[in-house]
Parts: C-alpha cells; sequence; structure tokens
C-alpha cells in the first residue's frame, strides 16, 4: 500500500514538472509581448499629444491673424497707406534735379565815358611827362562783345524761403572792342610845336576790354521751359588796351542784370540778357561804367 502511495506521488510529480516545463515558454513569450504592446501604445499617446499640442498652437495662430488690430496698429497701417498713396500719386522728379549749363554769348555794349590816350615814355624822354602830350579820347562809346560762361547750380529753393527758385553761380567772361586804328602814343600837334620831328613809327590802337566776372544768379520758374533770372551784384574785373595815362590795366567793378531764358529742344536753351557795369572808381583817368545787351545759346547738363 505504501509503495503504490509513494508510485503514484512520483507519477504526479513528473506530471507537473513536464507541465511547467511546458508551460514556462509561453508565459514568457506572453510576457514579452505584453511589454512591446505597450510600449508602442506609450508611442502612440506621446505622438498624439504632441498633434494635440500643435493643433492648439495652430488655431491660436489663426486666432490672432482673425483678431481685429487695436487702434494703435490700424493707425499706423492708415499712416503707412496715406504715405504709399501720396508716393505714388506725386509727380515724377526730373532727371536733372540741378540745372547746369555751358553758354556762349554775344552783343552790343555801351560805355558812359570815352577812352582816354596814352604816353609812350620810351619816344620822348623828359617830354613824356609834360601836359599836352596825350592824344585825349581815343575811343568809342559803342562796342561789340563777345564771351561764355557757366552756370552752377548751388540750391533748389532760395536756401529754403521760396519754391521753386533756384541759387546759381556764374563765372563769365567777354571780350569788348570799342573801336580799331585809333591814334595812340605822343600828340602830333604837341610834338609839332615842341620843335620835334612827328615820329615815323606812330601807331594805331585797336582800343578793348576783357571782362572776368563772378556772379550770384537767382532764377525762377524752375521746372519750366521759361525761366527769367536776376543778378543782384556780381563782382567784376576789367582789363583795359590800351592801358591808362599811368600804364594801369586793371580796374576792378560790379555788375547788375536781368535776362531769361528758354528750352527749345532738349537741354539747348537760347536766352537774352542785360547788365550793367559799375566801376569802383576813376582807375588812372579810365571809367569802365556802361552797359551791355545780347543774347546766348546755353547747353544744359
Amino acid at each position: 500500500m505504501i509503495n503504490k502511495t509513494k508510485l503514484a506521488l512520483g507519477i504526479a510529480a513528473a506530471t507537473l514538472t513536464m507541465t511547467g516545463a511546458l508551460i514556462s515558454p509561453q508565459a514568457m513569450a506572453h510576457s514579452k509581448a505584453e511589454r512591446v504592446a505597450e510600449a508602442a501604445s506609450n508611442k502612440a499617446n506621446a505622438l498624439e499629444a504632441q498633434l494635440q499640442a500643435m493643433q492648439a498652437e495652430l488655431a491660436s495662430l489663426k486666432a490672432q491673424a482673425n483678431r481685429p488690430a487695436s487702434s494703435a496698429e490700424a493707425g499706423k497701417i492708415q499712416e503707412l497707406d496715406q504715405w504709399m498713396a501720396s508716393v505714388k500719386s506725386a509727380p515724377k522728379a526730373s532727371k536733372r534735379e540741378e540745372d547746369h549749363m555751358l553758354f556762349f554769348r554775344g552783343g552790343y555794349g555801351h560805355t558812359n565815358a570815352q577812352r582816354g590816350g596814352t604816353l609812350d615814355p620810351t619816344s620822348f624822354g623828359a617830354l613824356s611827362n609834360q601836359n599836352g602830350l596825350v592824344n585825349g579820347p581815343i575811343s568809342d562809346k559803342d562796342s561789340w562783345y563777345f564771351g561764355a560762361g557757366f552756370d552752377f547750380s548751388l540750391d533748389q529753393n532760395l536756401f529754403g524761403l521760396m519754391d521753386n527758385t533756384e541759387v546759381i553761380g556764374e563765372l563769365m567772361f567777354d571780350y569788348k572792342q570799342l573801336g580799331e586804328r585809333k591814334q595812340n602814343g605822343l600828340n602830333a600837334a604837341a610834338t609839332t610845336a615842341e620843335g620835334l620831328p612827328i615820329p615815323a613809327n606812330t601807331q594805331t590802337a585797336t582800343v578793348n576790354q576783357l571782362t572776368l566776372a563772378a556772379s550770384p544768379k537767382i532764377k525762377f520758374m524752375k521746372g519750366n521751359k521759361f525761366r527769367p533770372w536776376l543778378i543782384p551784384v556780381g563782382f567784376e574785373i576789367n582789363v583795359i588796351s590800351p592801358p591808362s595815362n599811368a600804364i594801369t590795366v586793371l580796374n576792378p567793378g560790379m555788375q547788375f542784370g536781368v535776362g531769361a531764358d528758354y528750352k527749345i529742344w532738349k537741354d539747348l536753351y537760347v536766352g537774352a540778357d542785360a547788365r550793367y557795369h559799375q566801376s569802383l572808381g576813376n582807375m588812372d583817368g579810365v571809367r569802365t561804367d556802361g552797359v551791355t545787351a545780347g543774347g546766348y545759346l546755353g547747353i544744359g547738363f
């Protein structure tokens, strides 16, 4: 009886051992699958959470974009729109803001006084210092002139005082001829009275004058084809020939002028001007006071 009981227990233990050996791999495999499934589930949950956060942020941005702008922002936007409209409606600026010009001029001149004669100090020694040996007036009052000049634009609106009124610096020269073949040197009657022969080489002179001037010029109506201008006062130096009784050749002075020009084609201009020339004093018997009037041809750039 005892042996049968031991045999039955042994068979039961062996059966349990074999059953455990068969069940254990299945249990382990089932546990690993559960862990993999759980990890996958956690990743899916994390991705879902991120997607929900992104959706929430996108909704917030859309809400901000659709939200009405504040009054300050609306004012800035309106101001910007007005500025853009004014820029679009403003007339386009001309290609050249500054009006420089090279011009060539010529015309008629008239002096207030005749030019005096000169002595030749090399001809008769002491006699050249005696009174009555000069020829007296040796030129006419009327003359013709030609010259050229350059206008340089300095300011577009009279230094802020007047719109469309340009300030220009003018540099100019002109050559003026008052007379030809005028007697020069010692007076023939005076040398005869002194008992001296008239020199065989007595010369005649061409009476002329070179003027160099620098002046401010105020030019009106900028942007128009027709533009008047004026020179309130300018400085000039006159080089005279023949020289004065004291052999002086330079006579400073002032000039005042008015004129106008008209654009005829592209940067080509025609104009007319009148100027009054005032010397600063009597330069050893010579005055260069007078007027000039004429026309000019200008090339703008």
